[in-house]
């Protein structure tokens, strides 16, 4: 390999959210979504430039930053992309929010698809909607959609927006061609618009395709707002920087004002550099690392056969972050969490953070070296004496 991502980069005590929310230096975090890896080489270059430079004013976004996010999308994902369609902000999380407030009134419903990423039921509350939840169905440690449930959920006259999370987070599903169509076609006869968190598109294994949800046909692109970014992608959370497609005029004006009232309507100087480095000069880093993400995973899932056969572990079609049925050992995740956090010091996410149905299960970070990996399975084999 080109990049060498066994490098131990020490992150402790660098105002790191991962590695220094934990007073004590001997936690392993392997719980917030982010990677223990350096960012692209072209990245870290174009960062310094614009740090050389010295003036840090306000920030005109240039053609070039569109060019980078249109080809991208293009190259990787075949979605042919307008730059009216692209309004910038400074995260998935706020770019959510904003969505929501632009396409909902208070008491309004917004579907999600349980378990699913924590931060869609506070963007839901924090905009004073109720949460209408799809249960994902689980079988045979497999997930699918409930579209009986979906279309009834659909069918309510509050319903207004459905929150998709595409790759799914945490149960690492890639959603095919059909499932989306589906989804699609219960939206639209319900007037129901899809916002579709895509935020983990470019990290899919071999043998899975990412769909983006607007590419699919003309009617869902006109009904649906895709919110992606270059975070988890490269490893850029603390740049705070994504984007909003949204082909529909008359959608796209009220999200700009909803940008605009939560004053989250610009991006810094770095984040433009990097977002340009990233999706021009990236994709041979990208490769390499779902390589290495691969060997990681298939690393925990021979360890965990052979040392915790208790555990069932999830197919990881996408993402970095694998989710784990504990159910077997009879004791909720929170508590095995706990557990694990207390007496062997390893940071993991319980389940019930994704929702009820996440009870029994965990969810872990394996985007770090793989001597980390090693180290937080070593400490998993304790759960054996609880």
């Amino acid at each position: 390999m080109k990049y060498n991502f066994d490098e131990i980069i020490p992150r402790r005590n660098t105002n790191c959210y991962k590695w220094d929310m934990s007073a004590s230096d001997d936690v392993l975090p392997m719980w917030v979504a982010d990677m223990d890896f350096q960012a692209p080489p072209a990245v870290i270059t174009a960062l310094i430039r614009r740090a050389q430079h010295g003036v840090f004013g306000y920030t005109k976004v240039p053609n070039t930053y569109y060019d980078a996010v249109i080809n991208w999308s293009e190259r990787r994902h075949r979605f042919i992309v307008q730059k009216d369609w692209i309004l910038y902000t400074t995260g998935v999380v706020p770019a959510i929010s904003a969505v929501i407030k632009a396409l909902t009134t208070p008491g309004d419903k917004v579907i999600i698809q349980t378990p699913v990423y924590n931060c869609f039921f506070s963007s839901i509350r924090n905009n004073d909607c109720e949460i209408a939840t799809n249960k994902l169905i689980y079988e045979n440690g497999i997930y699918r959609i409930d579209f009986d449930d979906l279309e009834k959920k659909a069918a309510d006259p509050k319903a207004k927006v459905l929150l998709l999370c595409s790759p799914h987070n945490p149960v690492g599903r890639v959603w095919t061609y059909d499932e989306l169509s589906s989804i699609g076609e219960i939206c639209l006869r319900n007037q129901v618009i899809v916002i579709s968190d895509e935020i983990h598109c470019d990290l899919v294994y071999a043998g899975y395709r990412h769909i983006p949800f607007a590419s699919i046909s003309e009617p869902f692109r006109q009904n649906t707002v895709t919110c992606t970014a270059p975070s988890k992608t490269f490893n850029l959370a603390g740049l705070k920087v994504a984007n909003i497609i949204a082909a529909d005029e008359k959608i796209r004006r009220k999200i700009d004002k909803a940008l605009n009232v939560n004053e989250v309507c610009e991006i810094n100087a770095f984040a433009v550099e990097a977002v340009i480095a990233a999706y021009n000069e990236g994709e041979g880093w990208l490769n390499e690392l779902l390589l290495y993400l691969n060997d990681n995973y298939q690393f925990l899932k021979t360890f965990v056969a052979s040392q915790l056969p208790v555990i069932q572990v999830s197919p990881l079609e996408a993402t970095y972050l694998v989710w784990m049925d504990f159910s077997a050992l009879g004791k909720s995740s929170g508590i095995i969490a706990d557990n694990l956090l207390e007496r062997e010091r390893l940071w993991l996410n319980k389940g019930t953070m994704y929702g009820e149905n996440g009870e029994g299960f965990i969810r872990m970070n394996i985007a770090c070296p793989q001597q980390f990996l090693v180290e937080g399975l070593t400490k998993l084999q304790a759960i054996s004496n609880y």
